[in-house]
């Protein structure tokens, strides 16, 4: 029997044969099984095996009476996935510095990423000391008001299975799904979400969502700081300024609201 240094070694290489046939196909536009397995220096079946299994996530199609192997639309939804991403920090994060500058607290945007919000920017407010790096963190839906927007408009089938693993980090995080989905309706109803030491004790943050061209929610921008200082009366000061500027994101996203308005 292997041992689980040899497993792991072979996942490894089947690994790494795999991504060097994507880069076979990138640069030479199709090629013949024989022809990878040339290129790799393994055995025709071995290569045979690698291709379709790329086939089956829609990395390779095989197309023709020889079945030579190109590059799959799932390259490209791969890629559009990262493009998006990209634009999306890029539009956004002259914003996210105005806000953090206007209101001295830290400005996140955070994209769905499974069952758990992932961070993908963050601008530090100028008058705060020390604040945690959440960029490519992902951080539990349930816990966070980032979370509860980015969920808001999904139908409660959706998000019980989106939810995940309702762990509770402090005394007031919740964690019954009937209660969650009222306060993700809520956010939905009122436009933004706010939590209270749920995730982190002494942690308060509000979020609001950021659309696309189509309306839908692409991400959440939200704005964090310490409890003791974001209390109510904070939160209702600094609420309108993070309304507006995920407004101002949507909008470079190519989202109209007078015509989403229109057309409901």
């Amino acid at each position: 029997m292997r041992n689980d240094d040899e497993t792991t070694g072979a996942l490894v290489q089947s690994v790494d044969r795999a991504l060097t046939i994507l880069e076979i196909l990138a640069r030479t536009g199709e090629a013949g099984v024989g022809e990878v397995a040339t290129e790799l220096g393994v055995h025709k079946s071995t290569a045979s095996r690698l291709v379709a299994t790329l086939a089956a996530h829609d990395l390779v199609e095989l197309g023709g009476e020889r079945g030579r192997a190109t590059l799959g639309v799932g390259v490209l939804r791969l890629a559009g996935a990262t493009t998006a991403r990209l634009d999306l920090v890029q539009e956004a994060r002259p914003i996210c510095q105005e806000l953090a500058a206007e209101t001295n607290e830290t400005v996140n945007i955070a994209v769905l990423g499974g069952h758990s919000a992932l961070y993908i920017d963050q601008v530090i407010g100028p008058s705060t000391i020390t604040s945690y790096n959440w960029v490519g963190q992902h951080i539990p839906l349930h816990a966070t008001s980032n979370g509860r927007v980015l969920l808001s408009e999904l139908p409660r089938g959706e998000r019980h299975d989106a939810w995940g693993d309702l762990t509770s980090y402090t005394e007031r995080t919740v964690t019954d799904q009937a209660q969650l989905d009222e306060l993700a309706d809520r956010a939905r109803d009122q436009g933004y979400a706010v939590v209270r030491d749920e995730l982190d004790v002494g942690l308060t943050a509000m979020a609001a969502p950021v659309r696309d061209a189509h309306g839908q929610i692409c991400a959440s921008m939200s704005l964090s700081g310490p409890t003791f200082r974001m209390d109510e009366a904070q939160v209702e000061q600094l609420l309108p300024a993070l309304l507006r500027a995920a407004a101002q994101v949507s909008v470079r996203l190519g989202w109209h609201q007078a015509a989403a308005t229109a057309g409901c």
